[in-house]
């Protein structure tokens, strides 16, 4: 049951563009409820930077996440697993943006 919420996850983060998946990044990163176990502020830091290469409204005005709904159902999906599933779709996660963005830096 348990491997079936983390495989549900990873499918609607599959299904999200990469400007998506680096805000459902920022929010991880951000949240004290998902307590994952890697450096937060590095992890943030990283996806702020990206996110603001390729998205003019997040470098120039201050955002409300609370607008990007499937961001929202994301992190709820998340914060009611337990911790290693947490981590789980952390990871994946955070190697699939990284995936994409050396990709998009290739073609550059």
């Amino acid at each position: 049951m348990e491997e079936n919420k983390v495989e549900n996850v990873i499918n609607i983060i599959k299904d999200m563009d990469t400007k998506d998946k680096l805000r459902l990044g920022i929010c991880l990163t951000t949240s004290n409820w998902t307590n994952i176990l890697y450096d937060k502020t590095e992890m943030y830091d990283k996806f702020d930077t990206m996110l603001k290469e390729i998205d003019e409204e997040y470098r120039t005005t201050l955002i409300n996440f609370a607008k990007y709904k499937i961001i929202m159902f994301t992190m709820a999906k998340i914060m009611e697993m337990e911790q290693t599933d947490r981590n789980k779709v952390t990871v994946y996660l955070f190697n699939c943006i990284n995936s994409e963005i050396s990709k998009k830096r290739q073609v550059i």
